[in-house]
């Protein structure tokens, strides 16, 4: 099959991580399995048929804590898109699925590093982030 795509480069944009005090380290320490990953994804067109896709994870407390860490990571990729993906839909699933789907191994080790180097050593993911099915949720 001929790709309709080529990733050009991709690295970590903006790194954050944010323990304002050592009270709210150690609740968040034993509270960290509460915390929840958000997921945002934007793209920008630049020129000569290339595409500037950010994907930025949050993991996060949703709960209602005074005391509460925040972990950000905002990973840039630069495709390039071939005369074969020609139609919306198509650039809509590569940005959204195809291309998450490649650099989703890089992207979770550089936020469980960043977890881990924060202090949460035992932080892990359950389960991997399923971007075709949350394409397919948002688009069929």
């Amino acid at each position: 099959m001929i790709e309709k795509y080529k990733i050009l480069g991709s690295y970590i944009k903006d790194l954050s991580s944010e323990t304002p005090d050592i009270e709210t380290y150690l609740f968040v320490r034993d509270n960290i399995s509460k915390y929840q990953l958000g997921i945002d994804i934007n793209s920008r067109a630049l020129k000569n048929k290339m595409i500037e896709i950010n994907t930025t994870f949050k993991f996060e407390d949703k709960e209602n804590n005074k005391k509460k860490s925040y972990f950000e990571i905002v990973y840039s990729t630069i495709i390039q898109i071939t005369d074969l993906a020609n139609d919306k839909k198509q650039l809509e699933k590569i940005i959204l699925c195809d291309v998450q789907n490649k650099i989703y191994p890089n992207l979770e080790k550089s936020l469980l590093d960043l977890l881990h180097n924060s202090g949460y050593p035992g932080v892990k993911f359950e389960k991997k982030v399923d971007f075709e099915n949350l394409y397919n949720q948002k688009f069929n």
